[in-house]
């Protein structure tokens, strides 16, 4: 990354962004330490997050908008979420690379002018979002309870 607004901490977003998701190669493929480390159950998972919103933290410390910093908190929590899963979450790993995409939005907003203004709107869907799934998840209890219930 271009050294934005003569930030040197910026560069270094981008250099541990660089070692968590692709730092290494083997042929065409790139990779890095976070589908590694992910292969220790919950620890790995754990501290590859970590950085992540470390990352995000010093990203939106340093001007990114609110807007874009949802965004990239989102790319961390679908990659812990669906990292965290046996099997799936490691091959999951190994090709979304949540750092790189982050920094990606982070070149669109300094260069490009993307991503800018309030995240308002894009909150309000998600806690919509999420009050649906809640809302299915408690039906589908409630209805395994009544057919279960329903056995005896």
């Amino acid at each position: 990354m271009q050294n934005v607004k003569g930030n040197n901490s910026l560069v270094f977003i981008e250099r541990i962004s660089k070692l968590m998701d692709s730092q290494f190669k083997i042929g065409n493929f790139k990779f890095g330490i976070d589908p590694i480390l992910n292969f220790i159950p919950f620890a790995g998972d754990g501290v590859t997050a970590l950085i992540s919103f470390a990352l995000v933290y010093n990203m939106q410390k340093h001007g990114a908008s609110s807007k874009i910093v949802v965004k990239m908190m989102g790319n961390v929590i679908l990659d812990f979420i669906v990292g965290a899963i046996p099997l799936i979450g490691w091959v999951f790993d190994f090709y979304f690379k949540a750092n790189d995409r982050n920094v990606k939005l982070l070149k669109e907003h300094y260069v490009q002018g993307k991503h800018t203004g309030s995240a308002k709107g894009l909150l309000t869907l998600m806690l919509i979002g999420f009050v649906i799934i809640i809302g299915i998840g408690l039906w589908a209890i409630w209805a395994i309870g009544k057919w279960f219930i329903g056995l005896f």
